[in-house]
């Protein structure tokens, strides 16, 4: 009997184990169960319905014509004609020829600076260019010239400080000094608040991607956030995409109002939930110049207690001194209103500013800014333990070029409110003087939005006017201006260069729009390149292909 009994006692041992091990697995499945029908709720009600079933329909279109590539005949079609696109970009960045100088390993001995000088003069002429070209003035954005002296001042300074590194502080006070006091400068731009801080970059993406590393540990360690997500504007700067890809952080991109050219509110609202880190307003957006309604994200910000980055790289020493100027309030028809957007929102956790824009300081400079001193804490890494020492960086480089800090500071010296004021009026009062012809005198075309800074963009309302054809027209005659999508429009950013040209953009621009509308070729690069990124599921696959050609080109010897 006793064998029995203990034969019974094993057995439902074991069967309680078994139940235990289904109950348990049952649990896990249907708690991940729970918590995909969470994130996909979620994903639904911050989409939208009518969102949600267009992305299902070009996720599917975008398997159907994938596998029609996969035909051999198809496959080899395609290829030959994207190795042939490839081939052209190539022929465009890199010298051909057996005439064209090659420097391919050091030299046996060093060149002298004459010769050096030299061999940079014979480049120019070999690539068909100039190191000067940029004066003309035939440009969107891309060379922020503050004049001649400035650029002696920026040289002096580089001079000066050319092997300092601020990872050394006690070896490079005065550029420990002068980081500190740029900014300082910007905070006060700003209207950052007692206890706000802020670091420097080596550009606007950087300052942005730190804005996304901070929140993400800022939710982490206050709020227990390890699923984060982020909510943008389609109108939004790449930047905060790369720095979600890089952060494994979600983002709900939204859509804008296609008329104020401002997020959608509403949309944002749905979007927030309880992964949700941050939101982000722009001043101006990059694409066509326009400025979020910060005061409105502000308000769902501070609700919901999570932080709101305002971007404001491009508008960086424009924005802050439309008010003190007098053009913040627009112009006798209500056009061009600058809206509030800095620390003097309550709501606003975060700004970043580019001081090698509209500042004039050296390329490779930037400020990221914060409300308080703590929030900055988020942004620092910090190694303890490392058998190097303790190894502290404020952002993601190490060593940092003391010398650009240098010339920042020093433009900044030079410049001063009077002169920031005196360049914000002349190149604003340039911007409107262009969107005011497009509105008067170009029936052809509109206006995106109302933009309040130094960024016009404009696209088609005629039916047999392409934008993109206006773009191309405008590249034959010399211009270098930005092709968007979404809708096909162009953009200038103006720049103090762009002021002697303003008349001459204009003419130009009737010229283009009378020559896309008699004759359009459907060749030009704008065309070609926007047009494949909307003429099908794949299009915008194809693009990154050929983005990605365009960066192995880059590197082409």
């Amino acid at each position: 009997m006793s064998t029995v009994s203990g034969l019974r006692s094993s057995l439902r041992q074991h069967l309680t184990l078994l139940l235990t091990l289904d109950n348990a697995k049952s649990g896990l499945f249907y708690y991940i169960l729970f918590t995909q029908a969470v994130k996909a709720q979620r994903h639904l009600w911050a989409r939208g319905i009518t969102s949600s079933v267009k992305d299902l329909y070009i996720w599917i279109s975008q398997q159907i014509i994938h596998l029609i590539l996969r035909m051999p005949s198809t496959r080899r079609k395609v290829a030959a004609q994207m190795d042939q696109a490839k081939l052209d970009i190539e022929k465009r960045l890199v010298p051909q020829g057996a005439n064209v100088t090659r420097h391919l390993a050091l030299p046996s001995e060093g060149k002298s600076l004459e010769w050096i000088l030299q061999e940079m003069d014979k480049m120019d002429v070999e690539l068909g260019g100039s190191a000067e070209s940029w004066r003309e003035g035939k440009l969107s954005g891309a060379v922020y010239h503050g004049g001649d002296e400035l650029s002696k001042i920026i040289v002096a300074a580089y001079s000066r400080y050319c092997v300092s590194n601020p990872l050394h502080p006690d070896v490079f006070p005065a550029i420990r000094k002068m980081e500190a006091e740029i900014v300082a400068m910007c905070l006060k731009m700003y209207r950052g608040p007692l206890g706000s801080a802020g670091t420097m970059t080596s550009g606007g993406t950087e300052s942005i991607i730190m804005a996304v590393k901070t929140y993400r540990d800022w939710a982490r360690a206050v709020k227990g956030i390890k699923e984060p997500e982020m909510i943008i504007s389609t109108t939004a700067h790449a930047a905060f995409d790369k720095g979600a890809a890089y952060l494994g952080i979600k983002v709900h991109t939204i859509p804008i109002d296609p008329f104020t050219r401002q997020i959608n509110l509403k949309l944002v609202k749905r979007a927030i939930n309880p992964n949700t880190i941050m939101l982000v307003g722009s001043c101006v957006n990059f694409p066509d110049g326009n400025q979020d309604n910060i005061e409105g994200l502000s308000v769902l910000a501070k609700k919901y207690k999570i932080g709101l980055h305002v971007d404001c790289c491009l508008g960086s020493f424009i924005v802050p001194f439309l008010e003190p100027s007098g053009l913040a309030k627009g112009d006798s028809k209500g056009r061009y209103k600058l809206q509030p957007f800095d620390f003097a929102v309550e709501g606003v956790t975060s700004i970043s500013c580019d001081t090698h824009k509209y500042g004039f300081a050296p390329k490779g400079t930037s400020v990221i800014m914060y409300r308080t001193a703590e929030l900055r804490q988020y942004q620092y890494y910090v190694h303890p333990t490392w058998p190097g020492g303790v190894y502290g960086s404020p952002s993601l480089s190490g060593s940092r070029p003391g010398a650009l800090i240098a010339g920042c500071w020093a433009v900044m010296q030079h410049m001063g409110t009077e002169g920031y004021l005196q360049s914000c009026r002349e190149i604003v009062t340039a911007a409107r003087t262009i969107a005011d012809a497009i509105i008067d005198d170009i029936p052809e075309l509109y206006l995106l939005g109302d933009p309040p800074a130094s960024v016009v963009a404009f696209a088609s309302k005629h039916p047999n006017v392409d934008a993109l054809e206006v773009g191309d027209g405008m590249g034959r005659r010399g211009w270098h201006l930005n092709g968007l999508s979404e809708p096909k429009s162009v953009h200038i950013a103006c720049t103090r260069l762009t002021l002697p040209v303003v008349d001459q953009f204009i003419a130009d621009l009737k010229d283009s729009v009378r020559e896309a509308k008699i004759a359009p070729t459907g060749k030009g690069s704008m065309v070609a390149l926007y047009g494949l990124g909307n003429s099908s599921a794949v299009g915008p696959d194809m693009v990154g292909q050929l983005a990605s050609a365009f960066l192995d080109a880059m590197y082409k010897a």
